[in-house]
């Protein structure tokens, strides 16, 4: 299983892993399961705490290392990614939520989301 973490559920992972559901948490320990993180949740990230909506680190290095004890690797944006948000319904109105499903979508990856309006969408999820 490859999973690519939504933005909360990454900040749950390197800030309080107790909020995430025990099987996701154990999931994210398995070394068979590939861990993700996209680039589209440090933008989302560093904007919420730029103004004021999330109370968070704004040290860059702080969340690379987090990456890195989460042994994820990191998703960028490509030209895919932004196609595939082409035709995709707008259940969901967040920009950054909708890239991240664009980018599960055409990468094959497991979300891993407590996104209600997640499950409209034909992408994988798993939030239990």
């Amino acid at each position: 299983m490859k999973i690519l973490l939504d933005t909360h559920a990454f900040l749950f992972a390197i800030a309080n892993p107790a909020k995430l559901p025990p099987r996701l948490r154990s999931l994210l320990q398995d070394p068979l399961i590939e861990r993700w993180v996209s680039v589209v949740s440090h933008w989302e990230i560093a904007t919420k705490v730029s103004i004021g909506k999330l109370d968070m680190p704004s040290e860059t290095s702080f969340y690379v290392r987090q990456i890195a004890n989460l042994q994820a690797k990191t998703l960028p944006v490509n030209l895919r990614h932004s196609l595939g948000m082409h035709g995709l319904p707008t259940y969901h109105r967040n920009p950054f939520d909708r890239m991240l499903i664009s980018q599960a979508m055409v990468e094959n990856l497991t979300l891993a989301s407590r996104d209600q309006h997640f499950q409209d969408y034909a992408v994988k999820c798993i939030w239990e």
